[in-house]
């Protein structure tokens, strides 16, 4: 295996004079480190910052938050409203003012529990405008038509001014029928099952039917005695869940159903209305996950309309986000596809003609803003070409132009003014903690509102540095490595290797600290190396980067990690023999994996979450990356850490929530099980009613229970 390194894209983050380092004598403590990450050691922030209906205007709070600002567009600040005010004219009593949601120029909305409220700056008046159920959930208001939509328990409910609470769906809560709920396991972009058209005329909502989905039993010890939570849970190559799309009338109170022709466990994703509210769009993804179909439907009778376009990839196709229709066109839409080997945009017609690609190139679009003020361009985030950082571009409709507009290297968090000529950009990069501008479009000038100093800088912080390494085929992986702040090129130092490995994540790149977790700086004080790989699998690298994963899950992944530890032995300052790995659910796959697979390379390790064998996780995702246990029998057997429990040699801990529903417990279990037939001593916590992974002040104890158990083991 080649490896080489290449690029040092980092440097010493909070260099300062002698004279100045005495300063730095605060310590971080562990509970610094996990609990106050933001809200005391984040990068100073402006609260509440946003667009208002105005041009050039923003809204913000003060820093105690008790009073709503608004700076213009020559930045003179005004007051708007205090909490005292608010109370007092709407009869409340809040501890602190609501987030504001603004309407026009002069009225917002906010909500307070189950009730919306408006109020207007100028009157200096508001009230109470709608009202729901108590018991809601998964809530979806239609503000301008005073509507609301939510769900309480398997059915699906609706509210406005005058009805509290109407029921939509007639489901018996006994059965395993579900409505409005998000569906596929939230997969393929889906947050949620409830969708109102543009004018709130009609609902469309998900609809899924799981009485064909194994039942699964999580122990709940809450109670006494203790009892079975059973839920739905599709195990890859088992029976999935069968979706439909009803769309629901108020005004006659009537649901018709999408007629949707194809298999039953399909999947049905990227739900839009059509701005004439007319039709519906559906990417219809068959369970193979190498078709879709961007089909059309009539929304008055659910008939099938047209398929505008299909896509498919030997591999696979996962569609993520739903056609983006033109304001000032609404007879043509914008669709993200990776069809070229990186997500990018397509301009199509609702006929189905494609009109142009308007985007392309070695980089991928991330999101649509919208259309700047001259309605010809459209404004989005994406990657550069090393997807290390986010920029926002200006892409013309007509041509394909792409232009940058935000300059500066970084991470590049951005929201687009109402009218199209102004972006709000806030960002960061290796050595910038925060910086908050106004962007001028069209004229490319830049106000800037806001310049965070170092949070840390009274703190004893050390380095964060970025690598490229040469990996396979000298393909390049981004690593981040973080040394303490009295290090000594002379000296030996432990490295904790921490990853995650999969699909949809990375966690290298060119942001506030690298993206790194504060607990890796509270224990690289404590003498240790933390060093991060984003190997071949991972996001933002394009199609090709990713897919390589597929149907042999772990193992090209492995082959890039120990590119990173193969550069990690030739630094002279690494001890090789005492090399720590630990990451959570694929993180904690990849763990356990080179723990097992490569038993010879890591002496301690700590999987957190662990998916063990892919035959017991998910059919959307497992599916998708492994096809099923029936057609990639080897996959899965050489994926399956099981076949490996004979190999361990160093110290591995396992750790799991006990109601993890989404890496079943199972999976630690069995793989314990088969530790123990193969007279292998090795650790095991669980954290008592914990889902997927450990939140709150439990994750202190977390976090002390892995890095005591990697020092211990690492002496």
């Amino acid at each position: 295996m080649k490896f080489q390194f290449i690029i040092i894209l980092g440097f010493l983050l909070f260099f300062v004079p002698k004279s100045k380092l005495a300063a730095q004598s605060k310590e971080l403590t562990l509970e610094d480190a996990v609990l106050r990450q933001r809200s005391t050691f984040g990068p100073k922030n402006i609260p509440g910052l946003q667009w208002m209906h105005e041009k050039g205007a923003l809204s913000f709070f003060s820093e105690d938050g008790l009073v709503l600002m608004k700076m213009d567009e020559k930045l003179n600040k005004i007051e708007l409203v205090n909490l005292q005010e608010l109370n007092s004219t709407l009869g409340l009593q809040l501890k602190r003012l609501p987030y504001p949601e603004w309407q026009n120029k002069e009225e917002f909305v906010f909500q307070n529990a189950c009730i919306y409220y408006n109020y207007n700056i100028k009157t200096k008046k508001g009230g109470q405008i709608l009202k729901y159920s108590e018991l809601a959930e998964n809530s979806e208001l239609h503000l301008s038509s005073r509507q609301i939509a939510f769900t309480i328990g398997k059915n699906l409910y609706m509210a406005d001014e005058s009805d509290l609470k109407r029921q939509i769906s007639n489901v018996d809560e006994t059965t395993a029928v579900v409505c409005g709920q998000s569906i596929a396991r939230s997969e393929f972009g889906i947050s949620k099952g409830i969708f109102w058209s543009p004018k709130g005329t009609l609902l469309a909502f998900y609809q899924k039917n799981e009485t064909d989905v194994a039942d699964y039993p999580l122990l709940n010890i809450n109670v006494t005695p203790g009892a079975l939570n059973s839920i739905k849970y599709p195990m890859a190559g088992q029976k999935s869940e069968n979706p439909q799309v009803g769309i629901y009338n108020p005004k006659t109170n009537r649901t018709i159903y999408l007629r949707v022709s194809g298999e039953k466990d399909q999947y049905l994703t990227n739900l839009v209305w059509d701005p004439s509210e007319q039709f519906v769009y559906v990417v219809i993804v068959n369970r193979a996950q190498n078709h879709i179909w961007f089909n059309k439907y009539n929304a008055i009778d659910g008939q099938f309309v047209k398929t505008l376009f299909e896509e498919e990839h030997p591999k696979y196709v996962e569609p993520e986000n739903a056609a983006w229709f033109l304001p000032n066109n609404p007879k043509e839409f914008l669709w993200m596809s990776e069809r070229d080997g990186f997500v990018h945009l397509y301009h199509y017609n609702t006929d189905g003609k494609l009109i142009d690609q308007i985007s392309s190139g070695n980089w991928l679009v991330k999101s649509i803003l919208g259309l700047d003020e001259s309605g010809n361009n459209v404004i989005v985030t994406g990657t550069d070409k090393s997807g290390l950082n986010i920029y926002t571009y200006s892409v013309s409709l007509k041509g394909g132009k792409v232009r940058r507009i935000t300059e500066n290297e970084g991470v590049h968090l951005v929201s687009l003014h109402p009218d199209g000529s102004k972006l709000l950009d806030n960002y960061s990069n290796l050595t910038t903690p925060r910086i908050i501008s106004v962007v001028d479009i069209k004229h490319e000038k830049e106000t800037e509102l806001l310049k965070a100093d170092n949070p840390l800088k009274d703190y004893k912080i050390g380095t964060v540095e970025l690598h490229t390494l040469k990996g396979e085929n000298d393909l390049e992986l981004h690593a981040r490595l973080i040394k303490p702040s009295n290090f000594d090129p002379a000296k030996k130092y432990p490295v904790i290797v921490y990853l995650y490995g999969g699909p949809h994540a990375q966690m290298v790149n060119n942001s506030w600290l690298g993206a790194s977790q504060l607990w890796m700086q509270y224990q690289a004080e404590r003498g240790y190396l933390i060093f991060t790989l984003d190997n071949r699998g991972s996001e933002n690298r394009g199609f090709e980067f990713e897919n390589v994963i597929h149907r042999q899950l772990g193992t090209n992944e492995i082959t890039d990690q120990l590119t990173g530890v193969n550069w990690l032995k030739t630094q002279s300052f690494v001890d090789a023999d005492r090399l720590a790995v630990h990451g959570w659910s694929f993180g904690g796959f990849m763990t356990a994996s080179l723990m097992l697979r490569t038993p010879d390379v890591f002496k301690v390790g700590v999987a957190g979450g662990t998916v063990t064998d892919w035959k017991y996780y998910e059919i959307m995702y497992g599916e998708r990356y492994m096809d099923t246990p029936a057609e990639n029998p080897e996959g899965y057997d050489n994926s399956s850490l099981m076949k490996y429990a004979k190999n361990l040699k160093g110290d591995l801990l396992l750790i799991h929530g006990t109601a993890d529903d989404v890496v079943l417990e199972q999976h630690s279990m069995s793989l314990l099980k088969a530790f123990i037939e193969n007279g292998v001593l090795v650790d095991y916590f669980p954290y008592p009613m914990h889902a997927h992974n450990v939140f709150g002040k439990d994750r202190v104890h977390l976090m002390k229970k892995i890095l005591t158990y990697i020092e211990d083991k690492l002496k």
